[in-house]
């Protein structure tokens, strides 16, 4: 196994792409800290709730992890408040013993025009999404230096990289993420730190569930919805998945000379 006696933080880690990055980290050898949180500040999120149940579902994966012969700890800490961040590192090194790998993926969504945009929905997507991946790399850079090196690994998108109508500050956040992750990288890598950002494309989460939701046409359900955008923006005419990102997660993982790169998994997503 490529990971054998290393150990990841997977933020974001209880559903979705981070479930799938963690498990791809744990099939491959490493210990796993998996960080969620059941409450954000606001409902402008995905899940269109404040209790979005993250720590519960970390702990479901916890066990899938344990399953696979490794060890493994559910953490509860919201990204966007230093003082859980420097706690979730303490943590995971107190009980696991180090951290050669962290991921940096929790992240929201919320679908509006500009002109209608609150302050609040603006403000959580960008304290999420931009301020945590901040937070955590700020947080794990002393450690991994103390260790003689590490990989850091944040979540940016495809809309990172182009923009998408009525998602502005959703594109500006990961847009933020493939620039500061391409800075980071230069700043540590005399410190054997690579950076390096995963860019999914339509992998079906509950963020894609969401837009397929508010994108369906009169009549259409949510999954003719979900299928006709499919069809219609993915060339090779079939989704991306969490385990496509965890083998990405993987490939930075386990590769010294690869940093400050922002990779596509998106099959050729062409975004109109």
């Amino acid at each position: 196994m490529k990971l054998e006696g290393k150990v990841a933080l997977v933020t974001g880690g209880g559903r979705g792409i981070g479930r799938g990055i963690a498990l791809a980290l744990a099939a491959e050898g490493a210990d796993i800290a998996v960080v969620d949180t059941d409450l954000v500040d606001n409902e402008y999120n995905q899940y269109g709730v404040v209790e979005v149940h993250g720590f519960e579902a970390a702990q479901t994966v916890v066990a899938e992890i344990q399953g696979l012969g490794r060890r493994a700890m559910a953490v509860q800490a919201d990204v966007t408040k230093w003082d859980q961040v420097q706690s979730m590192v303490q943590k995971a090194v107190e009980e696991l013993g180090r951290i050669d790998i962290s991921v940096h993926n929790a992240g929201v969504i919320s679908v509006m025009p500009v002109e209608e945009m609150t302050e609040a929905a603006y403000d959580l997507v960008m304290d999420v999404n931009v301020k945590g991946v901040f937070l955590c790399c700020k947080a794990v850079i002393p450690q991994m230096k103390e260790q003689g090196g590490g990989k850091i690994i944040n979540t940016a998108s495809i809309g990172g990289k182009n923009g998408f109508a009525t998602l502005a500050h959703y594109c500006a956040s990961k847009f933020a993420v493939v620039g500061f992750t391409n800075c980071l990288a230069k700043e540590v890598a005399r410190d054997n730190i690579t950076v390096n950002a995963i860019c999914p494309g339509i992998v079906r989460t509950a963020m894609w569930d969401l837009l397929a939701d508010l994108w369906k046409q009169p009549g259409e359900t949510v999954e003719q919805s979900w299928q006709r955008h499919l069809e219609a923006l993915i060339p090779q005419g079939r989704a991306q998945t969490p385990a496509d990102m965890g083998a990405l997660a993987v490939f930075f993982a386990t590769n010294d000379n690869v940093t400050g790169q922002a990779f596509n998994i998106d099959g050729g997503t062409e975004l109109h």
